[in-house]
C-alpha cells in the first residue's frame, strides 16, 4: 500500500512515517503536490556476518586478559 505525504507532514511525523516503511508500508513524500521521494523499508540482511579469519587466531588463552605486573608497575611509574 502506498501513502502520499506533504513534504511538511514527513518533517514533522518522520519517526512514524519511518516506523509505517519498516513494517512494510511504501510513503512518497511531495513537495506541492509532485512527488519527490520514496520512503521504502530496507530488506532484511540474508546471510548473518562471520568471521573472516583474517588474524588466523585459533586460540586465545584463559588468562589472555590478565594484569600484566611489567605494564602496571610503569602505569605507577615504578621502574
Amino acid at each position: 500500500m502506498t501513502r502520499t505525504v506533504s513534504l511538511y507532514q514527513a518533517k514533522t511525523q518522520l519517526s512514524a512515517l519511518v516506523d509505517a516503511a519498516a513494517s512494510g508500508e511504501e510513503i512518497v513524500i511531495a513537495k506541492n503536490g509532485v512527488a519527490k521521494a520514496r520512503l521504502v523499508p530496507i530488506p532484511p540482511t540474508v546471510l548473518p556476518r562471520e568471521p573472516s579469519g583474517l588474524l588466523n587466531i585459533t586460540y586465545i588463552a584463559e588468562d589472555f586478559d590478565a594484569p600484566d605486573p611489567d605494564i602496571i608497575k610503569l602505569f605507577e611509574g615504578e621502574s
